[in-house]
């Protein structure tokens, strides 16, 4: 089976994803291993808190290197919320601080006159889908995310961006190219975006594609808003052949 390497940089919603893979009955290591990661068949960057404690933590640990090297050799990366931030160059939350620099641009806050909305942007918006990922395969326009930030990745709609999501500024909510592709929310935390969930797993590779569509379409059918108790029936089916 396929490794999947959850890097642990010391923050993070490691455990949220680690469960959520875990239960689509699949390898994981979470850890900070250098050589373990540039081993791995596919790569997971989560993260919760600032920019800058990111970046240094990641350099503290010597992980940028692998992580660079990871993507450059074309290997599967899904970033999730700061861990989709931090492949830019620099933000605004902490000036001075480098990226990963694998995308160009940075990361900015939202607006203090956002149209009156406040600031984070918490809980469930809708996701736009600009260009059909192969990630987003069976994911439907309009589906539901979840999101808990103050800063977004600012870059070209039309370049960059899988998604577009509106909260005052309509921002990129996921960003793809070539192996690389990352949310600015939180799939492991979806509800009724069940099938963003599966999509973006079962295209990334980690997801028996025949299966998941039917899953996808049970779920649109049924119009299901436990993916958690789909995804445990999935896996117990899966593991019996």
């Amino acid at each position: 089976r396929d490794m999947i390497a959850i890097v642990d940089y010391g923050m993070g919603n490691l455990w949220s994803v680690e469960k959520a893979f875990r239960k689509m009955g699949y390898a994981v290591s979470v850890t900070r291993d250098g050589d373990e990661i540039a081993r791995a068949d596919a790569m997971v960057l989560p993260g919760v808190g600032a920019f800058g404690d990111c970046v240094r933590s990641l350099e503290e640990l010597g992980l940028n290197e692998p992580i660079v090297r990871h993507i450059d050799d074309g290997t599967r990366f899904l970033g999730l919320c700061l861990g989709s931030q931090v492949l830019v160059e620099r933000s605004e939350e902490s000036p001075g601080m480098r990226g990963l620099g694998v995308f160009e641009g940075g990361v900015v806050k939202f607006s203090a006159d956002s149209g009156g909305l406040k600031i984070p942007h918490m809980g469930w918006n809708n996701v736009r889908i600009l260009k059909r990922a192969p990630h987003l395969r069976g994911v439907a326009d309009g589906a539901h995310a979840y999101f808990v930030h103050s800063y977004y990745v600012e870059c070209d709609l039309r370049e960059l961006a899988a998604t577009s999501t509106e909260y005052g500024d309509e921002f990129a909510s996921s960003v793809w190219r070539d192996n690389v592709f990352a949310t600015q929310f939180h799939p492991e935390a979806d509800s009724d975006g069940f099938a963003v969930r599966i999509g973006i797993y079962r295209n990334s590779g980690y997801f028996a594609p025949r299966d998941a569509d039917r899953l996808i379409k049970m779920c649109h059918a049924a119009n299901v808003h436990a993916p958690q108790m789909i995804l445990k029936n999935f896996v117990n089916k899966y593991r019996r052949g």
